[in-house]
């Protein structure tokens, strides 16, 4: 059999069972948590903290599975949005279009969010998606904006950046900011501006913060699990660097895709905790304490803290990376979500008060 064959056909099968073990995972969210407990086994506790039992059961199963050694660019890709397609949640909302949004290099696409668009929204929420900065779009992360956009009366206009390493930094923070700067000359969804997003799309929304300070930064930031920090490893690396799906090895791969040389690790707009945030916009920080990247988000929300940021905090003390993006199988991550979401609320009431009574 040629060697392009057995490739094609391992990736197949890859496939096929990835998509079995998420059914699993489906079926097996839904029993009582002493089965699910028998399932995961022995408590994992680390630093500190148990994981939860319906992701411990997960992560036993999906740890079960072989992983390519190395996969190819488009086989991490298609893999990211089967994931974010089988494990989320599409939730109902009134509105979901298509629009353009012109850029310094040409244009991006993206994707508007609305749940009533009958009514006037209180703010625009420009979203960036995690993946790296090399893999996900508007496919992986249209779980998540659903979900806000329906529990929160907000706009969410998710940008489809360019990605590494066809477009290396600073690319793909290009397109962010551009799109930024373009929701916040937009009157219909008024004149409140939000950026979030989780992971490489939280590392863009600080660097957006950072980059339009003299011309007017958003309103708020919504970090979920940002990589804050690419010139070093935190602790977390050490604690769960290994077997909690988001594997420093990984990070490892996505780092050389995406920086053209190592010492732009050092970069502020690389690594928003070596920079300034004097002046940056309320923000909630969302961590997860399985996670590679816990240390680094924690140690930005100090950071803005000490600066006189106003910051929330929330950390899924049982849970792994990428939380909010599988909100369609068991509990914990739709919860922690909805917590999130509810302190974007407030700090969307917050601004607005402030502005009806200065």
């Amino acid at each position: 059999m040629p060697k392009s064959s057995v490739s094609a056909r391992a990736i197949s099968v890859g496939a096929v069972s990835m998509r079995v073990a998420r059914g699993l995972i489906r079926a097996v969210a839904a029993l009582p948590e002493p089965v699910q407990r028998l399932i995961a086994g022995k408590p994992v506790e680390i630093d500190g903290q148990r994981l939860f039992t319906e992701v411990q059961m997960a992560l036993r199963l999906l740890n079960a599975l072989p992983e390519p050694h190395d996969p190819s660019l488009a086989q991490a890709r298609e893999q990211t949005v089967d994931a974010a397609l089988l494990l989320g949640l599409s939730t109902p909302v009134g509105e979901v279009r298509s629009i353009t949004i012109p850029t310094r290099a040409a244009s991006v696409g993206a994707r508007v969010y609305i749940n009533d668009p009958a009514s006037p929204v209180e703010a625009a929420v420009v979203y960036f998606h995690g993946g790296g900065w090399v893999v996900g779009g508007l496919d992986s992360t249209d779980s998540v904006c659903r979900y806000i956009a329906a529990h929160a009366n907000v706009a969410v206009i998710s940008v489809d950046y360019r990605l590494a390493p066809e477009h290396r930094f600073p690319a793909g923070l290009q397109d962010a900011v551009d799109a930024y700067r373009w929701v916040r000359t937009q009157p219909q969804w008024g004149d409140v501006v939000v950026v979030a997003g989780d992971s490489a799309g939280a590392t863009f929304s600080a660097a957006v913060c950072a980059q339009t300070l003299e011309e007017g930064a958003p309103d708020y930031q919504l970090l979920f699990y940002p990589a804050t920090d690419l010139s070093t490893k935190h602790r977390s690396y050490e604690l769960f660097g290994e077997g909690f799906f988001l594997t420093g090895t990984k990070m490892d791969w996505y780092r050389e895709r995406y920086l053209s040389d190592p010492g732009q690790a050092t970069d502020p707009l690389v690594s928003p905790l070596l920079g300034e945030v004097a002046g940056h916009p309320p923000a909630h920080v969302a961590v997860a304490g399985f996670d590679v990247l816990r240390d680094e988000g924690l140690a930005y929300a100090d950071k803005l803290e000490a600066a006189g940021v106003p910051v929330t905090r929330q950390i899924a003390t049982g849970h792994i990376h990428a939380f909010v993006n599988v909100i369609g199988v068991g509990q914990t991550g739709r919860r922690e979500l909805a917590l999130a979401v509810e302190s974007l609320r407030a700090g969307i009431a917050a601004i607005r008060q402030s502005r009806v009574d200065p």
